[in-house]
């Protein structure tokens, strides 16, 4: 068969999987104008459905765009900051202005210290070597600050177009079909190409007569938990309301296991509160270090849960990370998880963590 191509965003049509780019039914192939499901999902109903790319690929795709002039909008999951944040981000877009935009600001706790939490997100930008104009705090389900960032696009893109990037479940789909809501109002987008011809994989959509927003693949991050992880996993371990915090008072030598997904050891320190931020479905488990091992042996999947069976197959081993809480209290940062709380300094801790998803330490939020 020869090749077709999306007429909205010139991608190669392909049948076979739902989650890659240029997939449509193949009964869509008789019609006169073929459209990708992406595509066909924005004319007719307005809403933007996101796809994944590997790096490599996405590299090969906006290497056509780099010298483009336009701001771009990195969308970053605010539970999941090491994972969404995208390391090759400058390398791959060239020299344009850069917004910072952290989602899903409606689950913390109301109690959290929002100018901590955006400083903290530059200093993560900066050492990801990503000059960042400035950092804003969204809810793309609830709509909280995009009228706010809306207003600062318009000022910065000055006439220009709009890219949005971002890795794969950070709610790009979800944060663009907001914006496409607020900055056209038009209930009948149509998608063209901006490069006719071309695999690229882009959508538009016109903000005015001269320029688009334009949403681009997510792109696939190995780092991020959520690769490791069965689909009811997923759903349990995302937060969908406000994270309430759980307090456990720990001596040393105790373990607190989070499902069996992470897991933190009380090595050397003063009695003191742990304080645990996950979503409200994840149990929490505390037992004495000495038998923490047998436990998780004995117990994961059922007692210490999430993993489910289909989880297992797929999660890499825990490995383990030694912090030592020197100066202030801190956030310990289990990546697309959760974070933990420790409020004495002169502290030592072990966490456990699945291989690749590397844990962090940061000032605490909260």
């Amino acid at each position: 068969m020869e090749d077709i191509y999306c007429q909205g965003c010139g991608t190669a049509i392909q049948t076979t999987n739902k989650d890659e780019i240029g997939y449509t039914p193949a009964s869509a192939l008789e019609k006169d104008v073929v459209l990708c499901q992406r595509c066909f999902r924005l004319k007719h109903y307005n809403e933007i459905q996101d796809v994944s790319v590997t790096d490599d690929d996405f590299l090969k795709m906006v290497s056509q765009i780099r010298d483009e002039k336009g701001l771009v909008v990195h969308l970053i999951d605010i539970f999941d900051v090491n994972g969404s944040m995208i390391q090759s981000l400058a390398r791959i877009i060239g020299d344009k202005p850069i917004l910072l935009v952290g989602n899903k600001v409606d689950l913390l706790p109301k109690s959290t210290n929002k100018k901590k939490l955006i400083n903290w997100l530059k200093k993560s930008a900066k050492d990801a070597g990503i000059k960042v104009d400035d950092v804003f705090l969204i809810s793309s389900i609830k709509g909280h600050g995009i009228n706010e960032l809306t207003r600062e696009m318009e000022k910065a893109r000055d006439g220009q177009d709009v890219y949005v990037v971002g890795t794969t479940n950070v709610g790009k789909s979800t944060f663009i079909n907001q914006l496409i809501q607020q900055t056209t109002g038009d209930k009948h987008v149509i998608t063209t190409s901006y490069f006719p011809g071309t695999t690229l994989g882009f959508i538009e959509i016109p903000l005015d007569d001269h320029s688009v927003l334009i949403d681009t693949p997510g792109i696939v991050n190995k780092q991020q938990m959520a690769h490791y992880v069965s689909k009811n996993d997923l759903k349990t371990i995302t937060p969908t309301k406000e994270i309430k915090p759980r307090i456990f008072q720990l001596n040393s030598q105790q373990t607190l296991f989070f499902g069996g997904l992470g897991r933190i050891d009380f090595i050397k320190g003063n009695k003191q509160s742990f304080v645990c931020y996950f979503s409200n479905h994840v149990s929490i488990h505390r037992t004495k270090l000495a038998n923490a091992d047998k436990l998780y042996e004995d117990h994961v999947g059922d007692l210490l849960s999430p993993p489910d069976e289909e989880t297992r197959g797929i999660l890499p081993d825990l490995v383990q990370s030694t912090f030592r809480i020197k100066e202030e209290k801190m956030d310990i940062v289990f990546p697309g998880l959760g974070w933990v709380m420790v409020p004495d300094i002169n502290t030592t801790v072990v966490v456990h963590s699945p291989k690749s998803v590397a844990v962090s330490i940061r000032p605490a939020l909260i």
